[in-house]
């Protein structure tokens, strides 16, 4: 299979299902930004984030697969694999919850940094809550899974929360914002 079909030439691309849509639709923002987060996993996952947090991260990865091609897919076709459902939600709020409770309650906002890996990670963050945004606009011109915006929400959190982990983990104190300085 060649990687190139040239049927996206004149700027328009197909959902599943067949319909011809332009690359500048909404869904089609929608989940390229969902790739882009998925990108910057994968680049956290590079510099060698901790034995603890890897595995969440593989299979949020295979998750953001599966979100995409609900994005990808009109609700109106059928799904060609599983769509991003509340049982995937109360997965995430599982994660949150457990990773959590092993740090100190946050009292301040913190600067993003620390290690490679949790840097990445609240870079991660960022193009998530991009990507939320960009399905709350999709959702305003056409119909798109309702859970895939509650999804990125929780997923946000999920990313600032494994962030503040990796840097725990390895030693790192958080820099708290103080106002003025």
């Amino acid at each position: 299979m060649k990687i190139y079909t040239k049927t996206g030439d004149t700027g328009d691309t197909s959902l599943f299902g067949g319909e011809r849509v332009p690359k500048t639709n909404t869904r089609i923002e929608a989940y390229g930004t969902v790739d882009e987060l998925n990108s910057h996993i994968g680049m956290a996952l590079s510099h060698g984030v901790h034995e603890k947090i890897r595995p969440i991260l593989q299979s949020m990865q295979d998750e953001l697969f599966v979100l995409g091609a609900d994005l990808a897919t009109p609700p109106s076709k059928k799904a060609k694999i599983e769509r991003i459902s509340s049982s995937h939600i109360q997965h995430i709020e599982q994660r949150i919850d457990e990773f959590e409770s092993e740090l100190e309650p946050l009292k301040f906002f913190i600067h993003p940094g620390g290690t490679p890996a949790a840097a990445s990670l609240h870079v991660a963050r960022t193009v998530c809550r991009r990507a939320e945004r960009t399905c709350i606009i999709s959702k305003t011109q056409e119909s798109i899974n309702p859970e895939v915006i509650i999804y990125l929400n929780r997923l946000s959190d999920l990313l600032f929360i494994l962030a503040r982990t990796e840097n725990q983990l390895a030693g790192i104190e958080e820099h708290k914002w103080k106002v003025g300085e």
